[in-house]
């Protein structure tokens, strides 16, 4: 084997073991890797157990970043992801392998492309109750449904946290609210409504399961997928555009419904810091994307100023004698 192997070997089973990095991530990083060294393995023609370091230089790794854009028609976000897991290689290998400095720098020195910064999906409250009355509720998993929307909209939980709530994760009475663990590896408790309580305890009765079992279980009692919830979404989504009309005009996914959470927040008064808190994020910067999003704060704004004093004086035209000197 190539020096390349065995530090790549290392960093997952020593480097990302020591950070306690999430499944997810060692997932995302493992496809990351595995689609470099077969675009590497094209180009060069060596299989990637040969690739030596020296071989995957700022060239290649650039031709294989525009590759992920314009062959396989990535987004410039994914393209920036991958490019962050390769970085992250690099690093642990620069204090492994100094003889390779110079192509570590050129790889290290990469930057991120720019994106364009868009105004958030959300639901309005009319969407939201035609979703939420679209599952069939007189049938198992058609009530499973109607509380995986109910709970995401109200806690705004990510869909990795969804899936992976369990019976016991949830404590109802005084105080009802879920516990979770998160992005990050930060655990924090979502409080809930006590209408949002009581269908979550009409839920569990009729589970009846141990608390160790999925909260939103698949027809075999395991875990929902991300996908599978992707997919129960976009059915309810197409059955509730019938009720409401302007659900065909947005782009509805799992994370729709956290921001929509959000902006329910931000419409009651709730400030960004306690948003944050709620959603899990790490500091305030991310919250403040929901502040452009809705229009009904900026139009409060603007009926809290005044306008400007601005008379409005007729148009008089020039005195004649005035205007004969000017045309000369």
């Amino acid at each position: 084997m190539t020096a390349l192997a065995p530090i790549l070997q290392g960093y997952f089973t020593q480097r990302l073991a020591q950070r306690q990095a999430s499944p997810h991530t060692v997932a995302s990083y493992r496809d990351t890797f595995s689609l470099l060294l077969r675009f590497a393995q094209q180009q060069l023609g060596t299989p990637p157990s040969r690739l030596d370091l020296a071989e995957v230089d700022a060239a290649l790794v650039g031709a294989f970043l525009d590759h992920l854009e314009t062959g396989r028609g990535n987004s410039i976000r994914t393209r920036n992801n991958r490019l962050a897991a390769v970085h992250s290689l690099f690093s642990y290998a620069a204090l492994r392998c100094p003889d390779y400095a110079a192509t570590i720098a050129r790889v290290l020195a990469i930057p991120p492309k720019r994106t364009d910064t868009t105004i958030v999906c959300f639901l309005t409250e009319d969407e939201v109750e035609a979703l939420l009355a679209s599952p069939d509720r007189t049938t198992r998993p058609g009530r499973r449904d109607h509380l995986l929307l109910l709970v995401a909209v109200q806690t705004g939980l990510r869909v990795s946290e969804l899936t992976g709530l369990t019976c016991g994760d949830v404590t109802l009475g005084a105080g009802a609210h879920l516990r979770c663990r998160g992005k990050g590896r930060k655990e924090r408790c979502t409080p809930l409504t006590r209408s949002t309580a009581g269908v979550v305890r009409d839920w569990l009765a009729e589970c009846r399961d141990e608390p160790t079992d999925p909260l939103f279980p698949n027809r075999a009692g395991g875990r929902l997928s991300t996908d599978a919830v992707a997919d129960l979404l976009a059915k309810h989504v197409t059955t509730a555009a019938d009720r409401c009309p302007s659900l065909r005009t947005k782009r509805v996914s799992p994370h729709t419904l956290r921001h929509t959470a959000a902006m329910t927040l931000l419409r009651a008064g709730v400030d960004t810091s306690t948003i944050a808190l709620w959603l899990g994020h790490a500091g305030t910067k991310a919250t403040q994307v929901y502040l452009h999003a809705d229009l009904t704060l900026k139009e409060a704004a603007l009926a809290r100023t005044a306008p400007p004093a601005v008379g409005r004086a007729r148009y008089h035209p020039p005195d004649q004698l005035l205007a004969f000197l000017e045309s000369l």
